[in-house]
């Protein structure tokens, strides 16, 4: 078995050739970057096409001859006082508080006495 392998180099070449070998039918698709830049990019036809292809600069090109799509709108996003404020009411969340620091207090006092 290593005889007849030597002198190949195992997966980094193909031993396969191109011929009787059909490739996909490709189009090329023209998009223009706000900077200025034009971006052509192959597909294959039946490929569904973007709207929007990010530029190497960083902006979104849009594809010649197309309207710039809404954006999708964006979600709230919930932060712990939210989350909190699902569970509990502001009259709830008072008592709580209250109750908490008649606790802290009759620690303060228990400490001072000990001490």
């Amino acid at each position: 078995m290593s005889e007849a392998l030597r002198g190949t180099r195992l997966g980094a070449t193909s031993l396969e050739n191109d011929r009787d070998v059909e490739f996909a039918p490709r189009m090329t698709v023209t998009y223009n970057c706000p900077a200025g830049h034009v971006i052509n990019m192959p597909f294959a036809v039946e490929a569904e096409v973007p709207v929007e292809w990010e530029c190497h600069c960083g902006e979104m090109a849009l594809l010649v001859d197309a309207v710039k799509p809404e954006p999708k709108p964006v979600k709230h996003v919930r932060t712990h006082w939210d989350m909190l404020l699902e569970r509990r009411t502001i009259a709830d969340l008072e008592e709580l508080l209250e109750e908490r620091l008649a606790l802290l207090e009759a620690d303060d006092d228990a400490g001072l006495r000990s001490a």
